[in-house]
């Protein structure tokens, strides 16, 4: 069995297409990716923000004759599909131009074409053996536990970065505060003192 399971592991490995990455993308930046797709290929591209201002970031999408497919303006996360119309290059492009000190993280999945059959059988009207049936339901689950872990794992990403954020602005606040407490305490105490201390114009003027 488990022999087995590491077959299916490295099927549903070999038959994936795309790209999926996590990236910096400075201020005042553009980024682009680009990908080679054939005509009548369905492609989709996932983005999300993980860190970094208000975790925004602009996004477009050209086709080979540089024809804009999408565009959007400081979106914090955002999908698209498209069928490729023609055979060529597809550009796919993240801009921080809009920031002048912050830079991003920036998370992208672009997948493209269909998955191909786990199995050559399945392709036909033959019925699947009992191997090859455990290795269908394997490899779905096992595209069910990528995607859970993916989303995890930004939100991980993404709550970490907010809590760091937090902590930063909690640390300056508090030695804000403790700075401010020190002056104050050192300003009341030269008061009192000013108000106890002897003054040599009223003594001569006594004596």
């Amino acid at each position: 069995m488990l022999f087995l399971g590491w077959i299916c592991l490295l099927l549903h490995v070999f038959v994936a297409f795309g790209t999926e990455l996590t990236f910096e993308l400075s201020d005042n930046e553009k980024q682009c990716f680009f990908e080679d797709i054939e005509k009548d290929v369905k492609f989709e591209i996932d983005f999300q923000v993980i860190a970094g201002g208000n975790y925004d970031v602009d996004c477009f999408v050209t086709g080979p004759e540089n024809n804009l497919l999408y565009n959007e303006k400081k979106k914090q996360y955002d999908s698209f599909s498209h069928t490729a119309t023609m055979s060529g290059v597809y550009k796919v492009c993240f801009g921080n131009e809009f920031s002048t000190y912050t830079h991003k993280t920036v998370y992208l999945d672009f997948r493209h074409g269909d998955e191909k059959p786990l199995v050559e059988t399945m392709v036909g009207t033959s019925p699947l053996t009992q191997m090859e049936s455990s290795c269908v339901s394997i490899h779905e689950v096992l595209k069910v536990v990528a995607d859970s872990q993916t989303w995890y794992r930004l939100r991980e990403a993404h709550d970490r970065t907010g809590a760091e954020h937090l902590h930063q602005r909690v640390t300056y606040w508090s030695i804000g505060e403790t700075v401010l407490l020190f002056v104050i305490g050192v300003g009341q105490v030269m008061m009192l003192r000013s108000f106890f201390s002897e003054k040599k114009g009223s003594v001569a003027a006594a004596t």
